[in-house]
């Protein structure tokens, strides 16, 4: 069986982990007998989009990501609609669509599942014609989404001390949505349209998505207050958010979205500025990806790590008790800036 060539393109700036380990192990554990490979580094934004580019056009079987969900997004970007495979080595700060996916967090184990080579053809979105591969979405997330673009530092503490300080100064919008034909208006804190099921750090806003369906799922969450915050956080990451009834959950292939002001929207965690008219759909079936078949149920690691944390939220919740709540914000603050 002739050998298949592949290409492994490393982000140097994406996530905290130092990816010349990453790229050391990847002679150690890639199977030499079944594939011939090369490496590229990234030196701007897009190059990874130009780099694929030129490989697609050389008949490359497949380009492996190693970075997180926006490398993951340059590269898939340009492999929709070829026979070319997106492989993923996840090393960033979400890792959204591998999580999703089940690739392993640990890099072996990713190199592992290119070793398997088992390709399946998978769903992608656009929004505004701009194409996302595991959510989008405005709001909260997206106005996060800008304030951890402008961050020196990146990770996920980073991501929940932006969250946490903006928070509660965040001003809900008003939507008018339509979905196959019906249209509602809504309140809404964030608007999610979702390819996978999850942002990243298995936080599940829509736990049930599936890439093979045709279908988005569109999450709305109505306003909230603070004492009701926590539970929300909790549900997120315990996969149970559609329980809230702060959220409201649809599915369809078109969505069309209208808001008073344009803003930011994000595609993969990335921002963008858009308009007041903001159209997004699924593309059945456009990418061909490298997944895997040999996983176990992942457990939410990032849900144990807050679980401490959220239990005693939950005791000020029922206390309803909003001293106690303020001092929870400046502690994980001061934590978070250590």
């Amino acid at each position: 069986m002739a050998k298949k060539n592949v290409a492994f393109i490393v982000n140097p700036i994406s996530g905290t982990q130092d990816k010349e380990d990453i790229v050391r192990l990847i002679p150690r554990f890639l199977d030499k007998d079944k594939f011939d490979y090369q490496i590229a580094r990234t030196d701007y934004s897009g190059h990874a989009t130009t780099l694929t580019k030129e490989w697609v056009d050389n008949g490359l079987d497949a380009v492996i990501a190693i970075g997180g969900d926006g490398t993951v997004n340059e590269i898939a970007r340009a492999l929709v609609h070829t026979s070319t495979a997106l492989g993923i080595i996840p090393c960033g700060s979400g890792n959204g669509l591998a999580r999703h996916l089940h690739i392993p967090m640990e890099p072996v184990g990713a190199i592992k599942v290119v070793n398997r080579f088992e390709i399946e053809r998978l769903d992608y979105g656009k929004i505004n014609e701009t194409p996302f591969f595991c959510t989008c979405g405005m709001g909260f997330d997206a106005f996060v989404s800008a304030k951890f673009a402008h961050s020196e530092k990146r990770g996920m503490l980073t991501y929940l001390e932006n969250t946490l300080r903006e928070g509660l100064k965040y001003r809900p919008d008003t939507y008018e949505i339509e979905i196959e034909g019906e249209t509602a208006k809504y309140k809404a804190f964030l608007i999610a349209c979702a390819n996978a099921s999850q942002y990243g750090n298995n936080a599940y806003i829509a736990p049930h998505a599936s890439m093979s369906d045709g279908l988005l799922d569109v999450t709305i969450m109505e306003p909230f207050t603070v004492l009701e915050a926590p539970q929300i956080a909790f549900q997120l990451f315990n996969r149970t958010l559609l329980q809230n009834s702060r959220i409201k959950t649809f599915r369809g292939k078109h969505i069309h979205i209208h808001r008073k002001h344009p803003g930011v929207v994000h595609f993969d965690g990335d921002p963008m500025d858009a308009g007041t008219e903001i159209d997004v759909q699924v593309i059945h079936k456009g990418l061909n990806m490298i997944i895997n078949t040999q996983h176990e149920q992942p457990i939410g690691k990032v849900f144990f790590e807050l679980y401490d944390e959220l239990v005693s939220l939950s005791v000020t919740l029922r206390n309803r008790n909003l001293r106690r709540i303020e001092q929870f914000n400046k502690e994980m603050m001061k934590r978070l800036k250590l």
